[in-house]
């Protein structure tokens, strides 16, 4: 009996992850959703969620309730508790930065953005973004499970150091992840049994990519390409089986260096023409005969210039070149990924709401499979996607083994 019931007891824990990563990305709304995915008993279902609802992590109402026109006993409804932990979640662009407290199911709690000139020195922003973390954190009395930090660069693993941040003038090689704990450390950010919160950092399109497979437009693909461009430069990244592909030490899919157009630009790589200086918003905005302000940063202004003149034909055919220079890297990465699925992001997704046909018919003109059709481009879907997925990787542990980490 003692040996059964240790069995069991062995069996729930180990649903524990499972269960919550299905409430977590809204897969398992019913208790008997979840019951049906975990492949478990009913009771082993309930004593699943009553668990996670004992961490403090998942919310399961008391009166279960019919969904309208179904049959069958009712079911208790599962969600992520709504004043539940948070993590601490951070991304660095060539503008700024933002911090923002951010819990399960991807909701924003808070947010504080923050301008500056981003310094030679990593740690100096490092610390000037956790510490406006720290101050969400001390405003709202939330509980905090770790922090994760976006950086438009490379990430190496499994140092954590930032291998090219070609945009911000940091030197190669910061040891992004290091400065990042040791500024959690500084400013106080402690875990569950007052235990200093350890940094994750990430690639920012990296990690788009996986907020967006988990709570976006990627919802439901099993080889997922996302594209996107930052404040400067063009990304890209690839979930398989939903797993983010990072290669073998977190290089894999540096695709703003995929040459579409020879004899243009030089790139900071050291070759000429790639994706990352010929379909940015600076690429954008020159093609369009317009000199950046100082006001914002290039994405907003790009933005806003194809939102609200689109009908300039400067503005219109500036468009059309950087779709088309957009289309010859995606139908190039079709041949060779063989997505069932495009996200895209930054001004890659004002450019496909502008004009959806002109991007999708030039992918599949050039590309293989694309020529089928059944190569989805859709826009991504969700703000500050980087952001929510740097808050993805931090959540991770907890997703993995939250009675370890909970205790």
């Amino acid at each position: 009996m003692t040996q059964t019931r240790t069995t069991r007891l062995e069996r729930g824990r180990a649903a524990l992850g499972p269960a919550l990563e299905l409430v977590h990305t809204g897969r398992a709304p019913t208790r008997a959703v979840l019951t049906a995915e975990l492949g478990v008993t009913r009771a082993t279902a309930g004593a699943v969620a009553a668990e996670l609802e004992a961490l403090g992590l998942i919310r399961v109402d008391a009166r279960p309730t019919a969904s309208t026109g179904s049959q069958g006993r009712p079911s208790h409804r599962l969600s992520v508790a709504p004043d539940g932990p948070v993590v601490l979640a951070a991304q660095i662009h060539a503008d700024g930065f933002r911090a923002a407290l951010i819990g399960l199911g991807g909701r924003m709690v808070a947010t504080a953005p923050g301008c500056m000139t981003v310094p030679a020195d990593p740690a100096r922003i490092i610390d000037a973004v956790v510490e406006a973390g720290a101050g969400l954190l001390r405003e709202t009395g939330r509980r905090c499970l770790g922090a994760g930090l976006a950086v438009p660069s490379a990430v190496a693993e499994p140092e954590g150091t930032a291998l090219n941040p070609l945009h911000l003038s940091w030197p190669a090689g910061a040891p992004v992840r290091t400065l990042f704990t040791e500024a959690l450390a500084k400013a106080g950010v402690l875990g569950p049994g007052g235990v200093p919160v350890t940094g994750m950092a990430g690639n920012d399109v990296n990690l788009a990519a996986l907020a967006e497979h988990r709570h976006g437009a990627g919802r439901g693909a099993r080889h997922l390409l996302c594209v996107a461009t930052g404040h400067r430069g063009v990304g890209g990244a690839l979930v398989l089986d939903g797993r983010l592909h990072s290669g073998s030490s977190g290089l894999a899919l540096e695709v703003g260096h995929l040459t579409v157009n020879p004899s243009g630009l030089p790139c900071h790589c050291g070759s000429r023409g790639c994706l990352d200086v010929e379909a940015d918003p600076a690429a954008f905005l020159t093609a369009a005969g317009r000199t950046p302000g100082p006001d914002s940063s290039l994405l907003h202004q790009a933005t806003e210039l194809l939102r609200t003149a689109y009908d300039d034909p400067s503005v219109r055919e500036a468009a059309e070149l950087i779709a088309d220079r957009l289309g010859l890297g995606l139908a190039g990465l079709v041949n060779i990924l063989n997505p069932d699925r495009i996200v895209l992001g930054g001004l890659h997704r004002e450019l496909l709401a502008a004009d959806p046909d002109r991007l999708r018919a030039v992918v599949a003109d050039r590309s293989l499979w694309g020529r089928s059709g059944s190569v989805p481009i859709l826009p991504a879907t969700l703000d500050h996607n980087s952001l929510v997925g740097a808050a993805e990787a931090a959540w991770q542990p907890v997703l993995d083994d939250p009675l370890g980490v909970l205790g």
